[in-house]
């Protein structure tokens, strides 16, 4: 009997084993750190540069590598798909209320990545693309940089599943402003969810990183980002709270989804950088003219001294959100890994974005930008090699340009076309399809 049982043991012991082997074929691990940490920027001055620059587009302006972080704008834009499972979820609800909420959730867990990055991405080059394919969260993704002035990225997602398509086209239009950048990221999101044949567009709140010149470097995210669903009419309307003289809105995000007749089915609030919950809307205006009552009765018991706006950063009341009862949580972001500071502020999603192996560089294209060696060499901890490399291909990219003006011909793009927006009618760039058959061609030599 004792025999028996050890040789069951065994077997299940063997079971396990061939179990986990076949786990671990199945899944792809993705790395949890870059080959470098980052350079201190302590010993440059940002201010040198900019000083010429107030109120300028900074987009022609050369910023040395240093105030980079290691990856291309097309991938940084990629880091909307982080939280994709809120996709996946608003297909599988029967509710269109419940949908918009899902979407409202992913439209402001799309932006949460950029807390605290404060490193700039690399400018993608005419004819850039970038490819992503996550199984383990069930979408490809495909981007190509359409336009160099003005610069334009278009992307290109969709379900492993066919459950969703999202696409759109960003032109980051950046100005300084003495004490901050601003990036104002014109171009239209598109949501469409395939089971429910619904579209949803809207576009990014503007993001602002202050203290550029001293002190430390922080951002907000402000204005108001309005969700439309055009077949039900229902729209999600969110505001971005600038962070206000004592810092009281800092992160916040607050609004309603409406019907077509504009009445408030249910309110959303929580903070960009942290949660977004939805309530009952009475429950959630009972709630701020409670609030507001508080706020105005500490104020009066305080004397208010200097009044003048101030670009350091504010401390917010408290770093969570206070739960209104009844609140339910729609989304919650991921905490970054212990070695976030030291790897640019990277989440753990970013920091496989121009991970690079032997069989992934046999299939790409020779345009994607995980071999574009001035951004490999930065994450390398190259630096000089990163501006020489930043340089070169800067100045090929502008001999292209003035060859191909005495020529008088016309770039042309390979993977999207300009055309209508299906759902807007505004102009967009439209994935012109084929990308995945892996017949890659005549491709334009930018490296």
């Amino acid at each position: 009997n004792q025999e028996a049982n050890n040789f069951f043991l065994r077997v299940m012991v063997s079971i396990g084993k061939l179990f986990l082997l076949l786990l671990f074929s199945l899944v792809s691990f993705h790395r949890t750190s870059l080959p470098s940490p980052m350079f201190s920027r302590n010993d440059f001055s940002i201010w040198s540069i900019l000083r010429k620059c107030i109120g300028m587009e900074l987009s022609k302006i050369t910023m040395p590598v240093i105030f980079n972080e290691p990856l291309s704008f097309l991938q940084r834009l990629t880091e909307y798909m982080e939280h994709t499972y809120l996709i996946h979820k608003a297909s599988s609800l029967s509710s269109t209320t419940e949908r918009m909420q899902c979407v409202a959730a992913f439209a402001v867990s799309a932006v949460a990545s950029q807390w605290e990055r404060t490193g700039k991405p690399f400018n993608p080059l005419l004819g850039e693309t970038y490819e992503l394919i996550r199984d383990d969260l069930g979408f490809r993704l495909l981007s190509e940089q359409v336009s160099h002035h003005p610069p334009i990225s278009a992307f290109y997602a969709e379900g492993l599943n066919n459950d969703f398509v999202f696409h759109g086209s960003i032109y980051p239009k950046l100005k300084f402003w003495g004490k901050s950048v601003e990036a104002e990221p014109k171009g239209t999101m598109t949501l469409e969810l395939l089971e429910h044949n619904e579209a949803y567009t809207w576009t990014n709140p503007t993001c602002c990183v202050h203290n550029i010149i001293v002190g430390k470097l922080w951002i907000e995210q402000y204005g108001n980002v309005e969700i439309t669903n055009h077949k039900t009419g229902e729209k999600c309307v969110l505001s971005f709270k600038p962070c206000g003289l004592f810092g009281k809105e800092l992160h916040k995000v607050e609004g309603y989804i409406q019907d077509k007749s504009k009445k408030k089915l249910c309110a959303l609030y929580g903070k960009w950088t942290e949660c977004l919950y939805s309530v009952d809307p009475a429950t959630f205006e009972a709630y701020k003219k409670n609030d507001k009552k508080n706020t105005e009765e500490k104020k009066s018991s305080k004397q208010v001294g200097n009044t003048e706006e101030s670009d350091e950063m504010p401390l917010p009341d408290s770093e969570s959100v206070y739960v209104i009862p009844g609140s339910v949580l729609l989304w919650k972001i991921t905490p970054r890994p212990p070695n976030s500071a030291q790897m640019y502020n990277f989440t753990s999603f970013a920091m496989a974005l121009n991970e690079l192996d032997k069989e992934m560089e046999s299939v790409i294209p020779k345009t994607d930008c995980r071999l574009r060696p001035d951004i490999r060499a930065m994450e390398n901890g190259e630096i000089d090699l990163a501006s020489e490399e930043k340089k070169r291909l800067e100045e090929k990219q502008r001999t292209a340009r003035k060859n191909r003006s005495k020529s008088e011909e016309d770039w042309k793009t390979r993977w999207f076309h300009q055309g209508p927006n299906p759902h807007t009618g505004t102009q967009d760039w439209l994935y012109s399809g084929n990308y995945w058959d892996r017949n890659y061609f005549n491709l334009p030599d930018i490296y």
